[in-house]
């Protein structure tokens, strides 16, 4: 059956998947793969196929924020995919991690409300260990800082960067000061929706970011760098994905 968003069915026969944000950085991703073709876009899931080491992949832009990515996960589930990674940028939240670091979740502030809508909130949200160990490698390999940390996923991009300026700011900076001082490393919005979903279809997910900022500089001059952030965590993603189809193939 054709799925109402992402427009596509059980003969997308892909298994692995792939998801940035945006539609536009599908283009960036596509030239890692082989044989790469667009099947569809609607709204802002657009979805590109290729060939990664032989083996079919999707990538699939889930738009900004958490409801439209779990309808991404889902309906990408329903055509057969069971391993997805996301990868896209983060903001840091603390000193261990600096502009152009990549950023490897090993757990998610549930600072949004769509997770609760699939398990308890006192569920965390995980990503699958093997996941995350392959990015790590992929890291290395490519010899990337990296950092291992928790994240939080906001449900709102102004309510972080002028929470002063809401009624509801004084409970905002609480919250985010009280994250920052538990140890949270970064923030994005997508993260603990991705888990959330991913577990409770039984499913591998896992996310890999490059950090847009520094710690608490989130000014244009703080953000003028050389390096070039999205593509350390396309080619980071990319090798993680490597490394998740091999030894999917020799545990067959």
């Amino acid at each position: 059956m054709k799925q109402p968003h992402i427009c596509l069915d059980e003969t997308l026969g892909v298994r692995y998947a792939i998801l940035p944000g945006d539609p536009a950085r599908l283009d960036r991703i596509a030239q890692q793969l082989e044989g790469v073709r667009e099947l569809a876009y609607n709204r802002e899931f657009r979805t590109f196929v290729g060939e990664l080491d032989g083996v079919k992949v999707a990538l699939t832009s889930t738009g900004i924020g958490g409801p439209s990515a779990a309808i991404a996960v889902e309906e990408l589930y329903q055509c057969g995919a069971d391993t997805m990674l996301r990868v896209g940028t983060c903001a840091s939240t603390s000193k261990k991690v600096s502009l152009g670091d990549v950023v490897i979740p090993n757990g998610a502030v549930k600072m949004e409300g769509v997770s609760a809508h699939y398990l308890p909130v006192e569920f965390p949200a995980v990503p699958d260990f093997q996941v995350v160990k392959a990015i790590e490698q992929a890291a290395q390999k490519l010899e990337l800082p990296y950092n291992i940390g928790v994240t939080i996923t906001k449900a709102s991009f102004y309510t972080q960067t002028t929470p002063e300026t809401k009624p509801v700011g004084p409970e905002l900076i609480y919250k985010w000061e009280a994250y920052e001082k538990g140890g949270a490393t970064s923030t994005s919005m997508e993260c603990s929706v991705l888990f959330s979903v991913g577990a409770s279809l039984g499913i591998r997910t896992g996310c890999v970011m490059a950090s847009a900022t520094s710690y608490k500089d989130y000014s244009a001059n703080g953000r003028k760098t050389d390096i070039d952030i999205e593509d350390r965590a396309i080619r980071t993603a990319i090798e993680a994905m490597r490394t998740l189809i091999a030894e999917d193939k020799e545990n067959a």
